[in-house]
């Protein structure tokens, strides 16, 4: 039995005076209220109303049970309530600092159809997990292996100064003895200061016999944005960065790189909703490949 929608006919009816009356009052026709009403009384066991009079009115059971039954019916409207503003509370999701802001205000449209707000949050990969952590946020983008991953962002270098077609050998940047100009240098953003990413490319680093200093980590995507515009210097980037910056790009040759991406959330419903209705979605805001294979945006 739906014990509130009785309880609605029999405020409704009550306070009416009549069933035509009281039906009309709480929106449904007089039949379904006589049967949600005479449902309730069998539910409880004793008459709400006098029908005998020309007058619908109350028993002294149901003037007991009217309280009550207002208060239920109150209480149930202020949850419908409170769940409306629920549904409309923003998701704060931590995402990476590289989402521009077109990308997340397309992945805010589209989760918008699934009546879902998000709030954004920009962080660097650390800085991700720990809000989560923290309940800062609800949900979270985090950083993981290439392998591992739901979306991956294929990584390459890029700069002013390759013209050439095709990957570019780090092994190259090793300076002759007789070249006295500085030697170039391989620029990581903070995005990519991660261990599945920064480590393979120091060990590739020390194999070719590039210096300590010819892979660095920038301080910010703008200062090693900066170092590749005004030198010979290259950025560890996407295409997509690549472009943004005016830079050509190439993938490095003596390996693979990708930076990959998984969801991790407080409440399960947030995380599945990304990685399911919004998973195309995600991909075009982080300028992804999703598990598909597929490349996105």
């Amino acid at each position: 039995m739906d014990l509130v929608g009785a309880c609605r006919a029999f405020v409704s009816v009550s306070e009416v005076g009549s069933f035509t009356g009281g039906s009309a009052a709480a929106g449904i026709p007089q039949p379904v209220a006589s049967r949600r009403i005479a449902a309730l009384e069998r539910h409880l066991g004793e008459r709400l109303f006098d029908r005998s009079a020309r007058r619908v009115l109350l028993t002294p059971f149901g003037r007991d049970l009217l309280p009550r039954a207002r208060q239920l019916v109150r209480s149930a409207d202020a949850l419908e309530q409170d769940a409306k503003r629920a549904r409309l509370r923003p998701v704060r999701l931590a995402v990476p600092a590289t989402c521009t802001t077109r990308a997340l205000a397309e992945l805010d449209a589209a989760a918008r159809t699934h009546e879902l707000f998000l709030e954004f949050r920009r962080a660097d990969p650390a800085e991700r997990v720990d809000l989560v952590r923290t309940l800062d946020v609800r949900a979270a983008l985090v950083a993981v292996p290439a392998d591992e991953a739901e979306w991956s962002v294929p990584l390459g270098v890029a700069g002013t100064t390759e013209r050439h077609r095709g990957p570019v050998h780090l092994d190259s940047l090793r300076a002759g003895r007789a070249e006295r100009s500085p030697r170039r240098r391989v620029w990581i953003q903070p995005e990519d200061d991660v261990p599945h990413v920064r480590d393979r490319l120091l060990r590739v680093r020390d194999a070719v016999g590039l210096r300590p200093a010819q892979v660095a980590v920038a301080e910010s995507l703008s200062a090693g944005a900066a170092e590749a515009l005004g030198s010979a210097d290259l950025l560890l980037c996407s295409a997509e960065q690549a472009v943004e910056f005016g830079f050509l790009w190439h993938p490095v040759a003596e390996l693979p790189l990708a930076r990959g991406y998984g969801i991790t959330a407080e409440a399960g419903y947030d995380a599945d909703l990304l990685r399911t209705a919004l998973r195309a979605d995600v991909a075009c805001c982080l300028g992804a490949v999703d598990g598909t294979g597929l490349e996105n945006g």
